[in-house]
């Protein structure tokens, strides 16, 4: 059992990190985890529900995270809709 990986912490970031690549996956910038491929095109949409997802639960868990979750999060959908921006424009 010594080959055995220890599975990371579930914590609010992970929750965070998981949404946030996902949307990285959809906008075709790193390659889905399942199938190791790149989308050929971006999927906007899923992308953005992703994106909304987080917002929704930056909005309901105001006033709820420790200071580092709060800024983990705003951190995150700064970057997420800055790289969904530039996608879009190529």
């Amino acid at each position: 059992m010594a080959d055995e990986k220890k599975a990371p912490s579930l914590d609010f970031n992970a929750l965070v990190l998981s949404l946030g690549s996902s949307v990285i996956v959809h906008l075709g910038e790193a390659p889905d985890p399942t199938s190791g491929q790149k989308r050929d095109q971006p999927d906007f949409t899923m992308a953005q529900q992703s994106i909304d997802l987080l917002a929704m639960l930056q909005e309901k868990t105001r006033g709820n995270l420790t200071a580092d979750e709060a800024r983990f999060l705003d951190n995150m959908l700064f970057d997420l809709r800055m790289l969904y921006v530039q996608v879009s424009q190529r």
